[in-house]
């Protein structure tokens, strides 16, 4: 019988022979619980936009740099003119990456299970009123404690002892 799958993240399967060749971090993948795996996509994504927009940043540093206004001769201005537009073009290949990044967020936004969206919020919302009632909790006894305590003066006065004066 089937096994019955543990995870709603799709997983594409060939055959046995299609796995002779592959390395152990694809396989790391497969042995992954749902969370984990979707975890890992996010970093990979993370990453990426990461490194597009350290190219952008980078690149904007060195036109600045490029632009300095002194006495150049024609190889000095052919030289910067050559760095400037191959700087322009490595940023444009960063911005259309970023680009196409969006696009394929706002599709797996659109495409994704609002149920599942809406249940993670509110699951995430309940786990923030719970620790705030807690905290509500602690600081009223807290609170209780410090209202409670006698003073240091009554500490050192002596104990009042009814007197029967029979």
């Amino acid at each position: 019988m089937a096994e019955i799958p543990q995870s709603d993240v799709s997983r594409p399967s060939a055959l046995p022979t299609a796995n002779l060749q592959r390395t152990a971090g694809s396989q790391s993948f497969v042995d992954q619980n749902s969370s984990e795996y979707l975890d890992a996509i996010e970093e990979e994504w993370n990453k990426k936009v990461d490194a597009e927009v350290e190219i952008l940043v980078d690149g904007m540093v060195d036109l600045v740099s490029l632009a300095s206004i002194v006495d150049k001769d024609k190889f000095r201005v052919a030289q910067e003119s050559f760095q400037t537009e191959s700087r322009t073009e490595s940023m444009i290949r960063a911005a259309n990456s970023l680009l196409s990044i969006t696009h394929s967020m706002k599709l797996l936004l659109l495409l994704s299970d609002e149920a599942q969206i809406a249940h993670r919020r509110d699951a995430e919302l309940k786990m923030v009123q719970e620790e705030k009632d807690d905290a509500k909790e602690k600081v009223a006894v807290l609170l209780d404690e410090l209202l409670r305590k006698p003073s240091s003066s009554d500490l050192l006065a002596p104990p009042v002892v009814p007197s029967s004066s029979s």
